[in-house]
């Protein structure tokens, strides 16, 4: 099993040291899918739901919340993101979302990638809620990674 890089040798949690290593351009893709009612997804894309549109809003969630992480996750390094991209698609059981990450630093965006998932899944349920209680978020994962030495 490879060694966990946020544990010394002592069992501890520590932030992993990157000052050594190269800044290169960085990518993540992440994505996951919100589960709701099909009359839900006619209301959220004929916005006619209580609380505005539901899509833009989600999406600028998303995209606030992939500059923050930092903030949420105690042991992620602060990253000056160049881009970040959020695909809300519909389907007919909720929608599917996509983040795309990018920055030329010398750690990865993956944690922002997801990051942005969820916070657009969890702004979709929370516009929604009023109306569907059977919603379910779920299948957040990285799809891709690119850029320094673990990148494909």
């Amino acid at each position: 099993m490879k060694k966990f890089t946020h544990i010394d040798s002592g069992g501890k949690i520590k932030m992993v040291d990157v000052s050594d290593k190269k800044k290169t351009k960085r990518e993540a893709i992440a994505s996951g899918k919100i589960t709701m009612r099909p009359q839900t997804v006619s209301a959220v894309l004929d916005e006619k739901l209580p609380k505005g549109n539901v899509l833009t809003t989600a999406k600028l969630a998303g995209i606030h919340a992939a500059k923050q992480t930092a903030m949420l996750i105690p042991l992620c390094h602060p990253i000056a993101l160049n881009w970040i991209d959020i695909q809300i698609e519909n389907e007919t059981d909720g929608f599917r979302i996509e983040a795309l990450v990018r920055a030329n630093d010398s750690t990865g965006v993956e944690m922002e990638a997801l990051t942005a998932v969820a916070v657009t899944a969890l702004t979709l349920y929370d516009m929604c809620k009023a109306v569907d209680k059977t919603m379910q978020i779920g299948d957040v994962r990285l799809l891709k990674k690119t850029g320094g030495k673990s990148g494909q």
